[in-house]
């Protein structure tokens, strides 16, 4: 017999039905039936008859046609909604799809696996898995140690030994001893009274990354848990049925509680949960509707899932992953806008940088010869300007590669330290099987992540405060030599003008959110957690910090593409007409004011999605290749050191000033 999933005002009503060829009005019409059999006052209503709605698909959002049959229109089990005619929505109420849901309207099951073992996960790898670019396997070297894991576990158990969070309470009730007969229900009671958060759920990407961090976290063997239960937590995770999280309620010690435990909440089939097929539904028909049974707790295995740093380090590694890219394409967006406001590339010298060789600085020196020598790539718009008076640029310019490698330097620093956390046990107490023995200690603590995080949004929040600046060089004519706000007929057009108040207020709150968390603590479980590392918060605010660099160098990528316009006919290095090109194949020139913020969006998701970079890349490669022959290609994370590269040549003369003259 079919059944069906539906949503009625905010209850999901389980409707069998005994025939396929019933129609989609009859199932809103039972659906309704049983909602308002449950309310004292029949929901408002006078009778089923009376009530107009219509009926959608969970999934996609996609309405249904009410004479067509279920057979027809429906698969076994699908979550459908039922929407009443004149109904309000609340505020509060929480949509069939979470916000950031348009990332899953393409969502293909994947079909290839990442073996995990707790030991060699990246970065990139767990950016990819809060794609939904892969399932997940364990190694059979993980397997083994789980089980050998588990093996004490069940040793203590039948030993009757008191062991912390085994066989005690947790937290200021660590000397309570817990009778055999409630083990169970400790575990239980622990994931149920800690899912306490608040706000809004994570969104799907990075739910699916918090969950495969916890499984990795959990193959290392060092938790406890049993191997059932993990390949049971996996396969939640390859059918994409991801739990309700609030992404507040994290203090970052002991790990976090919280955010975890809804994680945990949904895997024993309560509270809310989401996949692609169904939408928020409750856990257990989430569940059951891809084949999956709820977790049953075993002794340990509550606080083998919720105790660790994942929710920190997850969200810590999205951040570091966007900061790599928009840190290399802010060297692209910026050589554009020095070429647009006709600088020099005589502060890039190899020469100079040699003298000051910290890495970062180095190669974003090297990222802009590799995009404006003219020896390599002529531009027009140089030669323009070949034997022009200025002595030398802004620091806007001239510094690129002091203020920009730093912000390299900072990524590449805190990547190490959220790849060691990536893959490290983060338990407590930890379970080791050779010695037989449980051990507690702090490695839950997030200090670590939440002071990295705290470091990467100071350093990335830098490439906005300069890029702001260069927009407000573009924009004014008395600096750009262009016209005022980067329109014809200004007065009647405005131009980018708020474009830059735009950017201008993002770097302001970004100011605010720069300010360290980590700095804080506060005493929690009655003081039995007497210091927190208040990492949750590092994570977050480091991800909106880094969106914000993101759309003020959009804003600076529209700006400097405009400026372009008022230099035609002539052209600038064969790299950046390429930028030029793809900025200009999502959004139009500017020639007279229209709705600005689509422009700016377009922008900001060719910067997000690296399509800026994709562009540069070769050229910058092939520079490379051409002039540091011993060099290999760079990762964020390892900055090409060499300094051998000849001088480059200055694409135009400055004249020289006397020793009395001043210079900045």
């Amino acid at each position: 017999m079919p059944r069906y999933t539906v949503h009625v005002r905010g209850e999901w009503l389980a409707v069998p039905c005994r025939s396929g060829a019933s129609t989609v009005r009859w199932l809103g019409k039972e659906a309704v039936r049983r909602y308002m059999k449950n309310k004292p006052d029949n929901g408002g209503f006078g009778s089923v008859e009376e009530v107009q709605f219509y009926v959608r698909r969970c999934k996609g959002l996609g309405l249904l046609d009410q004479d067509d049959t279920l057979e027809d229109a429906l698969e076994d089990n699908e979550f459908v909604e039922v929407v009443i005619q004149g109904d309000v929505m609340s505020p509060d109420f929480i949509p069939s799809q979470p916000e950031g849901v348009h990332l899953y309207s393409k969502y293909r099951e994947p079909e290839q696996y990442i073996y995990l073992d707790g030991n060699h996960l990246t970065t990139q790898d767990l950016v990819n898995l809060g794609k939904g670019l892969y399932k997940i396997k364990l190694t059979p070297e993980a397997e083994t140690k789980v089980r050998e894991s588990r093996d004490v576990i069940e040793s203590i158990l039948k030993e009757q030994r008191v062991v912390y969070g085994i066989t005690t309470g947790f937290g200021k009730f660590a000397r309570t001893v817990i009778p055999n007969s409630k083990l169970w229900e400790l575990q239980v009671n622990l994931v149920r009274s800690h899912s306490a958060g608040v706000g809004k759920p994570l969104i799907p990407e990075r739910s699916r990354m918090l969950l495969a961090l916890r499984i990795n976290v959990l193959a290392k063997g060092y938790s406890g848990i049993s191997l059932e239960t993990l390949h049971q937590v996996i396969e939640a995770f390859n059918a994409s049925c991801l739990p309700y999280i609030p992404e507040q309620g994290t203090v970052g010690a002991s790990g976090d509680l919280a955010p975890l435990s809804h994680l945990a909440l949904g895997l024993i089939g309560e509270g809310k949960m989401w996949s692609p097929k169904s939408g928020w539904a409750d856990a257990k028909y989430v569940l059951e509707a891809h084949g999956l049974k709820p977790i049953t707790l075993k002794p340990k295995e509550g606080l083998a899932l919720i105790n660790g740093t994942q929710m920190i380090t997850s969200l810590g590694c999205e951040a570091v992953e966007r900061a790599s890219a928009i840190a290399r394409q802010a060297d692209i967006v910026a050589a554009l806008t020095l070429e647009v406001l006709k600088g020099t590339t005589r502060a890039f010298d190899t020469d100079i940088h040699a003298l000051r060789p910290h890495r970062g600085q180095i190669e974003v020196a090297f990222r802009f010869r590799s995009l404006l020598d003219s020896d390599h790539h002529p531009s027009e718009i140089a030669e323009s300007h070949r034997f022009c008076d200025r002595v030398q640029d802004a620091y806007t310019l001239r510094c690129c590669p002091q203020v920009h490698g730093v912000a390299n330097d900072t990524i590449a620093f805190v990547k190490d330290i959220i790849t060691t956390e990536l893959n490290s046990a983060t338990d407590n107490p930890m379970v080791f099987a050779e010695r037989k023995e449980t051990i507690s200690g702090g490695n839950f603590h997030g200090e670590y992540p939440a002071k990295a995080l705290d470091y990467l949004a100071i350093g990335v929040h830098e490439l906005a405060a300069i890029s702001e600046r260069r927009i407000e060089r573009l924009c004014n004519p008395s600096l750009s030599e262009l016209p005022p706000f980067l329109v014809t007929e200004g007065g009647l057009n405005s131009g980018f003008m708020i474009a830059h108040c735009t950017a201008a207020s993002l770097v302001s709150e970004n100011k605010a959110l720069c300010h360290p968390s980590s700095v804080d603590t506060l005493s929690t479980s009655a003081a039995t957690e007497d210091h927190v590392s208040m990492g949750g918060w590092a994570a977050r605010k480091a991800l909106k910090v880094i969106e914000h660099v993101e759309q003020v160098l959009a804003v600076e990528l529209l700006a400097a593409c405009q400026g372009i316009e008022f230099l035609r006919p002539l052209r600038t290095t064969t790299p950046l007409e390429k930028v030029y090109d793809l900025v200009r194949s999502v959004v139009r020139p500017w020639m007279k004011d229209r709705f600005m913020a689509p422009d700016i969006e377009a922008a900001h998701r060719l910067l997000v999605d690296q399509k800026v970079w994709e562009v540069a890349e070769p050229y910058i490669e092939k520079y490379r290749r051409e002039h540091l022959p011993e060099s290999r290609p760079i990762s964020p994370t390892a900055f090409s050191l060499a300094a051998s590269e000849n001088a480059s040549r200055c694409r135009h003369q400055h004249h020289h000033h006397s020793d009395s003259e001043e210079f900045d």
